[in-house]
């Protein structure tokens, strides 16, 4: 029933289809500030323009700088994206993140902390097992920095990430073909191959893409499952925050001044450190929340069809959502 929320505003095809021209012009103009200082950094640098890759041009700006300005194009592209929900589709905010009555919290919290301290704990143990792979980075006046940068601006980056793939575009797609798979396995890959120009893709290959791909597989079915985007959004911001805060590699996306460096090659990073995650871990945590909120009926809500209910049903969904 959470894709069926679209029904509640304006959801033809042709609006998805400018809504969503119109939130990545929103992000190419968040663009422009990042753009104009890395061009002006490499001028003054003397380096050939052309010959700048991705890895390069994230370590052009000091890291503070560059983290902010990376960051602000995701603030813009959300900002555009809840303007276009709004005004384009008529759909309210509550509906794009949740079929409850109003949004909770307490779901949004308890994964934020748990997938914190479980993501920070691999962090850890692997400093523990391999430390001569680590060099500890910390400074106190850069980090402090970092931190009022990373909880105001990272927390809306994932947000638009979420709210475009798990939320605009996974009931767009869900109104417009009536069924859950392909919103499902759509926004998932294409959540995935967005990720192709991250500076680990050159350094680790095409197979990372199966995490990325993954991890967005997993926090569509979390989104189905739970009737709503409350626990998709607590995860990734979790995920991002904690990594930029606990570690950082020059050949990452997040090139900050976090308390360690991974020093490590990436050419010899085993398949385990890709697959166990999106084998092993993600359907362990899938399978703690299902019993932790009682999901049910796993056919119906990733692979079942959808119908727009009639005016009058709207509130009766309202009213299933609360209880959820």
């Amino acid at each position: 029933m959470y894709i069926a929320q679209a029904f509640k505003g304006f959801h033809e095809w042709w609006r998805y289809l400018l809504g969503t021209a119109i939130i990545v012009i929103a992000v190419i103009i968040g663009q422009i500030p990042f753009t104009a200082a890395v061009l002006y950094k490499a001028m003054k640098d003397g380096d050939n323009l052309l010959g700048l890759d991705e890895t390069k041009m994230m370590g052009l700006l000091e890291p503070n700088l560059n983290l902010f300005l990376m960051l602000l194009s995701f603030a813009v592209g959300l900002a555009g994206l809840l303007l276009v929900t709004k005004h384009f589709h008529k759909l309210s905010f509550k509906d794009l993140t949740t079929t409850r009555k109003k949004i909770d919290w307490k779901r949004f919290w308890f994964i934020f902390f748990l997938w914190g301290i479980v993501s920070s704990s691999f962090v850890l143990i692997d400093y523990s097992l391999t430390p001569e792979d680590y060099i500890f980075n910390f400074k106190l006046v850069p980090f402090l920095i970092l931190s009022v940068i990373a909880i105001v601006l990272v927390p809306l980056q994932t947000s638009f990430e979420e709210y475009l793939f798990r939320g605009y575009l996974m009931q767009g797609i869900g109104v417009i073909v009536k069924n859950k798979w392909v919103p499902l396995i759509t926004t998932s890959v294409v959540f995935g191959l967005l990720h192709i120009a991250n500076p680990e893709v050159e350094k680790l290959g095409y197979v990372i893409m199966i995490y990325y791909i993954g991890t967005g597989l997993m926090l569509g079915i979390m989104t189905l499952m739970d009737e709503g985007m409350e626990l998709a959004l607590g995860f990734h911001a979790a995920n991002n925050l904690f990594t930029a805060l606990l570690v950082t590699a020059d050949w990452t996306a997040f090139q900050t001044h976090s308390i360690f460096k991974d020093m490590s090659d990436p050419d010899t990073m085993g398949l385990m450190e890709i697959f166990v995650p999106v084998f092993v871990v993600f359907p362990i945590l899938l399978f703690i929340l299902s019993k932790k909120y009682n999901w049910t009926d796993w056919k119906d809500k990733l692979f079942g069809t959808i119908t727009e209910p009639p005016k009058e049903d709207y509130k009766i969904i309202e009213d299933i959502g609360g209880d959820a």
